[in-house]
């Protein structure tokens, strides 16, 4: 017969075992008690025999055998033994018929059988016992029973069914009931990752808002397929954006050689013709040398370069190699970096986003206007920030300027490509930094740079 799909689970069987654990656990503990408890009866009969002898071998005559049967009469519930026997073992006094075989007279509690003749019949127990010779030759035997111990054992037997067995079916039902709900949320799981393979990439794992690897697991997994359909869809549209930003200067590179081989007249003609195809064709090179760098840098994975950049330094180098063009548009650009701030990364890398940033504040500035770059010290992170006082990123657009080959309606006629967001992000991404693009009135830019955990 095949089993229940749940009976072969993992949680299942680990159920079982623990529940067999807990059996064995339970049974050695028992056994403690049992085994620790008819100790301390058996030597508390020890004490209590040793002390009656002791008592009644101090009377004599019959004092002696009123107090056997009165100690006999007051034993409700038909434990204790005593005997006084003569010298030749005749019965003298007590309810012990004859001295029980094997007892050896020398003061000492020992175990014995003995037999007890009763309205019932006669019956054999098994006592604790003491013998003594008295100064008058007679033998004083004083003895109680320990079948205490079997009343134990049957209680510890109860104990064991009534407390064990219910709780080992518990292990079992427990175990059951979460292999079951694993194997519901597994099915789902397939079942979502089936359509996610099928194409469905909107489609996200369940999880629980709660401290359970799995819900963890769940959330890392879906932060994964986020960056993978951010990555599918930007794929699917790169190829139309390179195929659209391409095809302009190579369709007027065409025009201009093949107007140029028609209406040229004279060598000046043909070289104007030709330098116009040129700027064209260097136009193409700039988007396909771009694109590049932005793949290499995406699928870079070397920290070998990684080190302590000073960033004062490499913002006023920065700031030395644009001020010529921002003068040439009479912008006002300047550094504000007071303080000696380092962080560890990659310093041409590092530079190259930075100077991005600056040159699209420069190219989106108007004339007149002033670009700032900042470097600031926060709560356990280091800032720098390139401000300008142009039109700004829209609330709008501050993912979308993120995207390859973007280029808002308001900058179409800027020269440019739409990559150096990109470039940027990439390059920040790379470092484990954060970019944050602020909207408003006049552009503004972070590159944050998060303290190094301590190892």
């Amino acid at each position: 017969m095949r089993q229940p799909q749940f009976m072969r689970s993992t949680t299942f069987r680990w159920a079982l075992a623990v529940a067999g654990v807990l059996a064995v656990f339970v049974i050695v503990l028992f056994g403690f008690i049992y085994w620790k408890t008819d100790d301390y009866l058996i030597a508390r009969s020890d004490i209590m025999v040793a002390k009656q002898l002791d008592y009644l071998a101090g009377l004599s005559g019959e004092r002696q055998r009123m107090a056997i049967d009165a100690h006999l009469e007051e034993d409700s519930r038909g434990v204790q033994y005593a005997g006084l026997f003569g010298p030749g073992g005749r019965k003298l006094a007590g309810n012990l018929e004859q001295l029980p075989p094997g007892l050896r007279i020398d003061d000492s509690v020992q175990g014995v059988t003995v037999v007890r003749t009763l309205a019932a019949g006669p019956q054999t127990h098994a006592i604790r016992a003491i013998a003594r010779r008295l100064p008058d030759g007679n033998a004083l035997v004083i003895g109680r029973e320990v079948d205490e111990t079997r009343e134990i054992s049957h209680v510890v037997g109860q104990a064991l069914a009534l407390g064990l067995l219910p709780a080992l079916c518990l292990c079992l039902l427990a175990g059951a009931l979460l292999s079951m709900r694993a194997q519901r949320r597994v099915e789902e799981v397939n079942q979502r990752v089936r359509r996610i393979i099928a194409g469905d990439l909107r489609e996200r794992l369940p999880y629980r808002n709660i401290d359970e690897p799995f819900s963890k697991l769940a959330v890392i997994v879906n932060g994964m397929l986020d960056e993978m359909e951010a990555m599918i869809h930007a794929l699917a549209g790169v190829g139309n954006d390179i195929a659209h930003d391409l095809r302009t200067p190579l369709t007027r590179a065409r025009l201009t050689l093949e107007r140029g081989r028609t209406n040229a007249t004279s060598l000046e003609q043909l070289q104007d013709v030709v330098d116009k195809a040129i700027a064209n064709v260097d136009q193409s090179l700039v988007i396909i040398t771009a694109l590049l760098r932005l793949a290499e840098i995406e699928n870079s994975r070397r920290s070998a370069a990684f080190g302590s950049v000073p960033l004062q330094e490499m913002l006023r180098e920065i700031c030395d190699i644009y001020e010529p063009i921002a003068e040439n548009k009479n912008i006002d650009l300047r550094v504000e970096a007071r303080d000696q701030l380092n962080v560890r990364a990659d310093r041409d890398l590092l530079f190259e986003a930075v100077a991005n940033l600056v040159d699209n504040a420069i190219k989106f500035t108007p004339e007149g206007g002033k670009v700032t770059i900042e470097l600031l010290r926060g709560d356990s992170e280091t800032i720098v920030r390139v401000a300008d006082t142009g039109s700004g990123i829209s609330e709008q657009e501050r993912d979308a300027v993120l995207r390859r080959f973007y280029r808002s309606d308001k900058i179409r006629n800027t020269p440019g490509v739409g990559l150096g967001l990109s470039l940027v992000a990439a390059i920040v991404k790379l470092h484990g930094f954060r970019l944050a693009i602020h909207s408003g009135a006049g552009g503004r830019l972070e590159i944050i740079c998060p303290d190094p955990q301590p190892v």
